[in-house]
């Protein structure tokens, strides 16, 4: 089987190349460093110490989970440095933004395409003690090179929907050839253990989710304390992450119900991807209302006009910023059946959240928060402005549910210590 998937990566590799360069159109990201993506290298870094650990975070999320992990990996380990790897230029600049303060420690690069030379090539240039994947990242390649070369896998804050499961599932012996060459797993919840095991998986332990240990950085709630000013003292309505079909359903929702809501809320709209940033805008517009775009907020002295109706928060690396400057946060991705994103981030501010019927990618610490009362569930677009006009319109609801939501967030700390524990000894 994994034969035929390598030979079916070689067909479409001609395929996969022109897609990102025609990606890079509108995003130039995918077009620099391409040579990453096929294991082409120069020297080896000035700083190629005695011990490295590659991390791989695919994308935004993962990165900024990875954070706990790599902060407490690099404590460990005080002369080791961090190779991260991801896939996308969102992820990679996100990890510029968050592992900065480590400097030459933490080195990045893009993910190979999952090929045995290219991956291979890799690992001969970066020597790697370890391989660290993320959540939900099985490659069989990867895996199969690492085990050849005696680079053990570990898989932490790993999460298996049943539909990822099922998924899987239909490739039969690949991806459980694959699954049962790592060496380790950190799951975050039970459920997400027993899937994995399902799989051949032996060494599974529980550590709970690393994105409950992520520290709000300092200079993400001066953002955020700024932003607030700029907005004035009116009720700021966040829905954080939207994906493509969302917006417009929260847009037509928010001008049907514009009588309910307190008459001067502010809606602020921050889409998960930024190549959407302008679509957005031009939706807010084609229904008439007044919008500003965060990133014009930058300049000395802006303020938001008492007459704009919508923000759009068009900026990268800032959601602990939006959530801080606002009063209510809406988590995106959740009103379609995409799955959502993580509620942990609003949690640990105090923030009261509203999230739609499409969890399943956070399910358990979606459900957790909901037990708690820190979070509610709409069933749609309306459902959703009506409760929002509803906290908007009550302090003490709101200010009883955002108490909750942090009570939840402290309760579930700790993951990365339990996960450090599981890991394979490197010094």
């Amino acid at each position: 089987m994994r034969l035929i998937y390598t030979f079916m990566w070689w067909l479409a590799l001609p395929l996969v190349l022109g897609r990102l360069w025609w990606r890079g159109r509108k995003e130039p990201g995918y077009r620099r460093h391409w040579n990453e993506r096929l294991g082409l290298y120069g020297q080896r870094a000035a700083n190629d110490g005695p011990l490295t650990i590659w991390v791989h975070a695919v994308s935004v999320g993962e990165t900024r989970a990875s954070e706990p992990l790599v902060d407490a990996l690099l404590k460990r380990y005080p002369q080791a440095r961090i190779v991260l790897t991801c896939m996308t230029p969102t992820g990679r600049a996100t990890g510029k933004s968050v592992f900065g303060k480590h400097g030459a420690r933490v080195v990045q690069s893009y993910l190979p395409y999952d090929m045995p030379s290219l991956v291979g090539r890799f690992i001969a240039h970066f020597h790697p003690a370890v391989c660290i994947l993320m959540e939900t990242e099985v490659w069989p390649n990867l895996i199969a090179q690492c085990n050849r070369q005696n680079v053990p896998v570990a898989l932490a804050n790993a999460r298996l929907s049943e539909r990822s499961l099922r998924r899987g599932q239909r490739f039969g012996g690949l991806m459980r050839d694959a699954a049962q060459g790592i060496s380790v797993v950190a799951a975050q919840t039970e459920a997400d253990a027993a899937r994995i095991r399902s799989l051949g998986v032996s060494n599974v332990g529980v550590t709970g989710s690393i994105k409950f240990d992520v520290v709000v950085p300092q200079a993400a709630l001066d953002t955020g304390a700024q932003l607030r000013r700029q907005f004035g003292p009116r009720p700021v309505f966040l829905c954080a992450s939207t994906r493509e079909g969302e917006e417009g359903m929260i847009l037509d929702a928010f001008t049907r119900a514009r009588t309910a809501l307190p008459p001067d809320v502010l809606l602020l709209i921050v889409p998960r991807h930024p190549q959407r940033f302008d679509e957005v805008e031009t939706m807010i517009a084609e229904r008439g209302l007044s919008v500003l775009r965060r990133s014009s907020l930058s300049a000395p002295g802006a303020d938001v006009p008492p007459e704009t109706a919508v923000v759009l928060g068009d900026s990268m690396g800032e959601m602990f910023a939006y959530y801080t400057a606002c009063d209510l946060a809406f988590i995106g991705g959740s009103l379609q059946p995409l799955g959502g994103q993580n509620l942990i981030e609003p949690a640990a501010l105090g923030k009261p959240i509203l999230v739609g019927e499409h969890t399943f990618n956070f399910a358990q610490a979606t459900e957790d928060c909901l037990q708690e009362g820190g979070a509610v569930r709409v069933s749609s677009a309306d459902a959703l402005i009506a409760e929002a006009a509803r906290l908007l319109g009550d302090d003490a609801a709101r200010q009883d549910m955002g108490q909750r939501a942090l009570v939840f967030a402290n309760r579930h700390r700790g993951a990365t210590a339990r996960t450090l524990d599981l890991l394979p000894p490197l010094a």
